[in-house]
């Protein structure tokens, strides 16, 4: 019977890189006791199936928006279906796997920190074990939807607090679903919000330091000096940044050769991608590529 651990139809997932982790999320005394390391969606995930023997040294929580799905965790077994979730706590052996006549459509985060471990042991006695239910909110996902967002545009200070302080707001929903109230969506159009969605619009292109600014009306002077006032990176270095988080989405999610990846994000010289990826990631992208999962 064929098994997957990704390949779906829709899928999202960012995975932040360990660099960004364990410097800016570690850093930050305002997230560091709790904060996102991976993050994702998979819509109708058939023969959908993830088994760690040895746990990971994050927790996980997976909610179950549709479709079913079993999960096994310290060798407890459960059955889940429609609005329930499963807590998977760090170092846990487990295992889930969507139900093959009825595939589960779930949204999924990995988290880590020191409250992270009150959340979750909070969570797993309000429950009972490692999984609970809740009602449909379209808040939920809404909440979902913004720390998701938030983190696709990149890793600047403002993007990370944002995203990482919904996290205590999307855990509390499913810890205290009573009083669960709905986060405020946020417009922005000032030119950072605006040169941000140019990039990720541009991924494919190489766009110069004047090319970003004009796209904004900013003198390239002015433009670099609130950039990175806002983000904490260049323009040049942030646009860096998207272009190699999508590259880790074709990685994950496709078969594509490096060569055609680093074309698809702008980069003509497959070594110098290479080389930018392993500078932000940590590791090569044929290494990258070996860690598939969600």
């Amino acid at each position: 019977m064929i098994r997957k651990k990704e390949g779906f139809d829709g899928q999202r997932a960012v995975v932040l890189p360990r660099k960004i982790i364990a410097g800016p999320c570690a850093a930050d005394p305002l997230v560091n006791g709790l904060y996102i390391t991976d993050i994702g969606y998979y819509p109708k995930a058939r023969y959908h199936f993830r088994q760690r023997n040895n746990g990971v040294d994050q927790h996980i929580l997976i909610y179950c928006r549709e479709g079913r799905g079993t999960a096994a965790v310290d060798g407890r077994e459960y059955a889940l279906g429609p609005d329930d979730f499963i807590l998977i706590p760090a170092g846990s052996a487990h295992h889930y796997a969507s139900d093959d006549a009825d595939a589960w459509t779930i949204y999924w985060v990995h988290f880590k920190g020191p409250r992270a471990t009150d959340a979750v042991s909070a969570l797993t006695r309000r429950f009972g074990g490692h999984m609970g239910r809740v009602t449909f909110q379209q808040k939920r996902l809404a909440l979902f939807e913004d720390m998701y967002a938030s983190l696709e545009r990149g890793y600047g200070s403002d993007n990370l607090g944002y995203a990482n302080m919904c996290l205590w707001h999307y855990l509390s929903g499913f810890l205290y679903e009573e009083p669960f109230s709905l986060s405020e969506n946020r417009t922005s159009r000032d030119a950072v919000e605006q040169s941000i969605s140019h990039m990720r619009e541009n991924l494919a292109a190489t766009l110069t330091l004047a090319d970003l600014a004009g796209a904004v009306n900013l003198s390239a002077s002015h433009y670099s000096a609130v950039f990175r006032k806002r983000t904490g990176y260049s323009p040049l270095e942030y646009f860096h940044h998207l272009k190699v988080q999508k590259a880790c989405q074709y990685l994950l999610f496709t078969d594509m050769r490096i060569k055609e990846i680093a074309w698809a994000v702008g980069v003509e010289d497959p070594y110098y991608f290479s080389r930018m990826f392993s500078k932000l990631m940590g590791v090569a992208p044929q290494q990258y590529r070996l860690r598939r999962g969600g």
